[in-house]
């Protein structure tokens, strides 16, 4: 079979071969591909692999041969998987991968605000500690993480796993999420929306992006949060009201936001919280570590495998 990977670069940009896609068919990959040569470069192809560029029904219809769409991720909305399921196409994602480097990373972002360790590093080299002639200076105020309280919009895999690390690290934790399944071992609270950004000293978005909760993170639950806390989304931009938010963080409350990802990526030049000073803003990466990088080729590569023996896995458009 013909296997085309039309944006294959930030899943392996040299370190996280191809490895095991190579031996299920004759393998082509492209580090991008413009909308206009999607149609050309996935001729052919009875299996495409996407991450970010879009497979519209448009697309689709243009490629008789397309038996297979793999996505390199989790979220499947770049494809058009109602008409794939017309079609008789199945659309596998990759469930399972990031949960680790992701949690691992909320706790990055945060340890960031409450300590600061790169913004003194760059104080010191810049001679500023050595001007004081204390043996301790600090520039920022710091604070510790036990004791306070860490709210989780969307109690899912990823946000089950940040509370265990917020639990961990002595942290009250509340929960928000339609759906509450078997609570984990930790002591947690669910509570509604409104609640958990007011009590919340940290609040970590882990939530899918539906048309219901786009922008829902908007001036008035930012009005909500304590003017100590912080927000931070690792989720999808498209959650929060980026001009609410840039307004917000301008008028002191939250403190600060912490963001991996925004509305349109990469980040644009008119994009509201671009030049606000306390919103840190960092390229959508806390998937990116290479240990969950090489868990998504592996399990794409067994559900290509799985739909060559003619019982796909991981199918979102069964």
């Amino acid at each position: 079979m013909n296997i085309v990977v039309l944006d294959g670069y930030t899943l392996n940009p040299g370190d996280n071969p191809w490895t095991a896609v190579e031996r299920l068919g004759t393998l082509t990959v492209y580090d991008r591909t413009p909308q206009e040569q999607i149609v050309e470069r996935a001729a052919g192809a009875q299996i495409v692999l996407t991450n970010k560029t879009p497979l519209s029904r448009a697309t689709i219809e243009q490629l008789p041969e397309l038996r297979f769409i793999a996505v390199l991720a989790t979220g499947y909305n770049v494809v058009d998987v109602a008409y794939a399921r017309e079609r008789g196409i199945p659309v596998s994602n990759v469930p399972v991968y990031g949960t680790d480097a992701v949690a691992e990373y909320v706790f990055a972002l945060t340890l960031n605000f409450c300590r600061a360790p790169q913004t003194h590093a760059d104080l010191v080299r810049a001679g500023e500690w050595g001007k004081t002639g204390d043996f301790s200076f600090w520039r920022t105020p710091l604070s510790e993480l036990a004791g306070k309280t860490m709210g989780i919009v969307g109690f899912g895999r990823i946000g089950r796993r940040v509370g265990e690390l917020a639990a961990a690290f002595k942290m009250r934790v509340l929960a928000h999420d339609t759906y509450h399944g078997n609570p984990p071992a930790y002591p947690f609270e669910f509570c509604e929306i409104d609640e958990l950004f007011a009590q919340s000293d940290v609040v970590s978005l882990h939530c899918n992006q539906t048309p219901e909760n786009t922008g829902m993170v908007n001036t008035r639950l930012l009005q909500r949060m304590k003017p100590t806390a912080l927000l931070v989304n690792t989720a999808r931009g498209g959650l929060v009201n980026e001009a609410d938010l840039a307004a917000a963080l301008v008028a002191g409350c939250p403190a600060a936001a912490a963001l991996d990802v925004v509305s349109v990526e990469p980040i644009t030049a008119d994009n509201p919280l671009s030049k606000v000073s306390n919103a840190l803003i960092t390229p959508h990466i806390a998937w990116a570590a290479v240990e969950a990088r090489r868990r998504l080729m592996a399990t794409t590569a067994e559900n290509i495998a799985a739909f060559q023996a003619g019982a796909p896995i991981h199918v979102v458009n069964a």
